[in-house]
């Protein structure tokens, strides 16, 4: 089996994507699957490219790859011209879907991607994510939200849902950030206007409660657009991107609270993080975040766009530290039962017997 994964990325998301990538493969081993993890970008460079002789290369190594490893399936979480190249030579094609991909390609041609040439760009690479996905053995969401949305557009493909695990051991306490309290803690990037656009509730809570400082972690295109309202409060804090896992860690062990403010969202890593590292959490009720924790018990669901209802929880879990500690108890033991790497291993091994139980 091979497991690809975009890889090379600098944002927060694609660095601890691909780290979970890896993590995730090992227990394939574990679970005696022959593996191998790879960079899609080491093997493959989609067109258009300027990188010529780069392009002509990567089909030489890709051709290499296969015929050396003689792989029976390969995993993905991405939907370019590596998984074209799969499917062209007929080797299964499990593709894991981590995003609506649909409103990320709209919400782009709305904002930044305007000018004529770069939007052929983006509706090229859209078509081969789609033929992609309609090409492909079984797509994979990863939530039970995201799958109602793969129906819509792709409602004869092959769909089950996957359980993405998060390591336990490497999310412990770890000091050496110092924060002012209380606090309460983002880590997300600003690379889709409809998630990050959510953020700017966060006004309104910096507005009339300037004793709560708000950190924020994490980059991305629309920083900017954050930034210009919420760095003219003094109790608002830029961290900038964290090394993944190490500062990651130390910033989710010294915040109070840790908080998911997002306009839309499928299972989001970081949530599951600060779960393991007993924090409570608040996160906006949209996609399916709410598949992701337990309202009332590890923390609270918010109502979209409303900032009286974030100011309310977070005033309760802030002035409510036994409860809050309570919460963050509960949040551990429901990650570490529902999302494990072994729950994840084991999904996905259910997933290709049920595959093959089809054939």
């Amino acid at each position: 089996m091979i497991v690809s994964g975009a890889g090379g990325g600098t944002s927060q998301g694609s660095l601890g994507k691909y780290y979970h990538l890896e993590k995730f493969s090992h227990e394939l081993i574990k679970l005696g699957q022959e593996c191998k993890l790879v960079k899609e970008a080491d093997y493959v460079v989609g067109f258009p490219t300027k990188k010529v002789l780069r392009f002509l290369a990567s089909n030489k190594k890709f051709k290499n790859l296969i015929n050396e490893f003689k792989p029976d399936i390969v995993f993905t979480d991405s939907k370019t011209d590596f998984g074209r190249k799969v499917i062209e030579l007929r080797i299964p094609l499990f593709i894991l879907l981590r995003g609506n991909h649909w409103a990320q390609v709209e919400s782009a041609k709305k904002t930044i991607h305007k000018d004529v040439i770069t939007k052929n760009i983006v509706d090229m690479r859209n078509n081969v994510a789609e033929n992609v996905m309609s090409d492909a053995t079984m797509l994979l969401p990863i939530c039970n939200y995201l799958t109602n949305i793969v129906k819509q557009y792709h409602p004869n493909q092959k769909t089950s849902v996957f359980v993405e695990g998060v390591d336990s051991s490497v999310w412990y306490k770890e000091y050496g950030m110092k924060l002012k309290h209380p606090c309460v803690g983002l880590l997300q990037d600003a690379n889709i206007w409809i998630k990050t656009e959510e953020m700017l509730l966060l006004k309104k809570v910096l507005m009339e409660n300037s004793n709560i400082h708000i950190y924020w972690a994490g980059d991305g295109i629309y920083k900017k657009d954050i930034l210009d309202v919420l760095e003219k409060f003094e109790n608002f804090h830029w961290l900038g991107p964290l090394q993944y896992p190490d500062k990651v860690r130390e910033f989710l062990t010294e915040i109070d609270v840790y908080a998911l403010i997002s306009g839309i969202d499928m299972a989001p890593l970081t949530l599951k993080e600060a779960q393991l590292m007993q924090k409570p959490v608040i996160a906006t009720n949209v996609g399916g975040i709410p598949e992701m924790m337990q309202d009332g018990e590890t923390g609270y669901l918010i109502k979209k766009g409303d900032s009286n209802d974030l100011i309310k929880k977070l005033l309760i879990l802030l002035e409510n530290k036994e409860l809050s500690k309570q919460m963050g108890q509960s949040g551990r033991e429901f990650i570490e039962n529902k999302f494990s790497l072994e729950a994840s291993g084991k999904n996905f091994l259910n997933i290709l017997s049920s595959y093959l139980d089809r054939l």
